[in-house]
């Protein structure tokens, strides 16, 4: 990859964009070495697409506005605030080499066929999670509006076990981190599966509500029906809403942001975590919702007009030329910036022919969400959030320090490495200014 990339990005105060200007900050965290994680012939997951989101995002000068990050490692200690350390420990010292002598422990921990073990598979764990625990402490301090990671959102991680192509579930590590400055956090999953890694984890408290939308019936990972509404403290505070094959942006539309408002209303969050898996777009390899990238982002405009602190993450995605397009488009969109439909040329131009554009038109497929099924599912899902209690005042306790993530700006880029042709990510460009390099370079 390019030596732009190679470089460590190093950010700019976090004073650079203040609130007085009106723009939210944003910070950006991406690893360089993601991209060469690979689970194997022939496996639909591809790190690769995220070096192709960070590429594409890259060529449309929209790094110029964010604050870029490299994320810092997941420890072995903030992995284990969710995960058993036996499982840590698995994942820790498996490699393609020595999974011989793992066999049971394999199977136990579900790792083998979808959750293969692969070269790198703990970095692989510790990069994604540390972006996204990096974004949350960003958040907790104050100094980003909103915080993306699309290395993160992997859902289905359970706290002993791999599942869907997750090992380590970043999502829940950057929640509870989140609960560390906020009473209530609200989780939402425009993946087309069901987020049931996450729900699970929260699914006895009410200082998390969780979201979700996605395919049901026959289809991975085969939870989340809407009668599964959470237990004890958490009763009600499991929200899911379950779809049948071919939604388009309207449907989606049309039921996405009435209970995303009723929720807002009713539970009024201090930070909101989106995942925004992209296997929910049309022509997904592994997918079969009807959703265009501009109905996809419009969940992500929908929720940051709620003006709360935000951490945005990936998630599934299978159609890899789809999903760098729909995660720069949705970057895009969190910077309020409009981008052409004419793609850039880039490192990865070749994969978007013949048409080399930002945008695609839906397939014809049939939408089997009938509008009066719609309604049906929304009616009980406002009936469910009826039961919920007005927001819960939960004492706060002096705020634990925050996670180590958050230490890897610290340390000052090799003086004597020449800053790339890149070098305007070292600071946020302002919309009137144009920088070449690193001021006085």
């Amino acid at each position: 990859f390019t030596e732009r990339e190679r470089r460590r990005a190093r950010a700019p105060h976090p004073g650079v964009m203040s609130r007085a200007s009106g723009k939210q900050r944003v910070c950006y965290f991406y690893d360089s070495d993601i991209g060469n994680y690979y689970y194997g012939q022939g496996h639909p997951m591809k790190p690769h697409r995220i070096r192709m989101a960070h590429n594409l995002l890259l060529n449309y000068g929209l790094y110029k506005k964010m604050e870029i990050y490299r994320p810092s490692p997941a420890t072995f200690d903030e992995l284990r605030k969710f995960h058993s350390d036996e499982y840590m420990r698995f994942l820790r010292h498996i490699t393609p080499d020595n999974m011989g002598e793992y066999t049971k422990q394999m199977q136990r921990f579900n790792v083998g066929e979808d959750c293969p073990v692969f070269e790198g598979l703990y970095q692989f764990c510790q990069a994604s999670s540390g972006g996204s625990i990096g974004g949350a402490v960003k958040l907790n301090k104050g100094t980003s509006d909103i915080a993306i990671n699309w290395a993160g959102g992997l859902h289905h991680a359970k706290k002993s076990e791999a599942s869907g192509f997750c090992y380590a579930n970043d999502i829940v590590l950057a929640i509870l981190e989140l609960l560390k400055h906020h009473r209530r956090v609200l989780y939402i999953d425009i993946d087309i599966h069901h987020g049931d890694g996450v729900e699970e984890a929260f699914y006895t408290t009410d200082r998390v509500l969780t979201v979700s939308f996605h395919k049901f019936g026959e289809y991975f990972p085969g939870t989340g029906d809407v009668k599964d509404v959470g237990a004890n403290a958490g009763k009600y505070y499991s929200v899911n809403f379950p779809l049948k094959d071919g939604i388009d942006d309207a449907s989606y539309a049309s039921i996405f942001k009435p209970v995303i408002g009723q929720i807002m209303q009713m539970y009024q969050p201090g930070a909101i975590v989106l995942q925004c898996g992209a296997d929910s777009l049309c022509g997904d390899r592994l997918g079969c919702f009807n959703l265009t990238i501009r109905g996809h982002a419009e969940c992500v405009r929908f929720v940051l007009q709620q003006k709360v602190p935000t951490l945005i993450l990936g998630g599934g995605g299978y159609t890899i030329r789809n999903v760098s397009r729909c995660w720069t488009y949705e970057s895009a969109v969190v910077l309020n910036e409009e981008i052409s439909d004419d793609l850039p040329y880039n490192d990865y131009y070749e994969y978007y022919g013949p048409d080399y554009k930002l945008h695609y038109a839906p397939s014809g497929m049939e939408n089997l969400n009938i509008p009066e099924n719609l309604e049906k599912i929304k009616s009980k899902v406002f009936e469910h959030l009826r039961q919920l209690q007005p927001a819960p005042n939960v004492t706060m306790p002096a705020a634990p320090p925050p996670a180590a993530a958050d230490e890897e700006d610290e340390d000052e880029d090799d003086p004597d490495v020449r800053v790339s042709q890149r070098g305007g990510d070292e600071r946020q460009e302002h919309g009137a200014e144009f920088y070449s390099g690193r001021p006085g370079e």
